[in-house]
């Protein structure tokens, strides 16, 4: 199983960004993908999960109605599209394929002016 992100960096406060996870070595159609992030000095948190079809998506409370995570089956990918971004968004963003507990690299989000 592999999971490589892409699609952060530096956005100022307001600002967009989409994030990408490319996913191998599995039936990525057949799981469920989540998105993770950690800022510094606390634990891992959930930002948003994907059901395998796409047809039910949860989100944490500090990012609903801000981000919108969805999946493309036919090129093993789950996105993160991050709206309104505030400077507590900073983290390293996790993909995750939680059935088989792996983890991507992380990408880098910092939202500062």
């Amino acid at each position: 199983v592999q999971l490589v992100e892409s699609g952060g960096g530096l956005v100022q406060p307001g600002g967009s960004l989409r994030l990408s996870c490319a996913a191998s070595g599995f039936t990525f159609s057949s799981h469920r993908m989540s998105w993770y992030r950690q800022a510094p000095g606390k634990g891992r948190e959930l930002v948003a999960s994907i059901s395998n079809a796409g047809s039910i998506t949860n989100y944490a409370d500090s990012t609903k109605g801000r981000f919108t995570i969805s999946r493309d089956n036919a090129r093993n990918t789950v996105y993160l599209q991050m709206n309104s971004l505030k400077p507590d968004d900073t983290a390293v963003y996790y993909c995750s394929a939680p059935w088989y507990n792996a983890w991507g690299q992380g990408t880098q989000v910092t939202v500062s002016s």
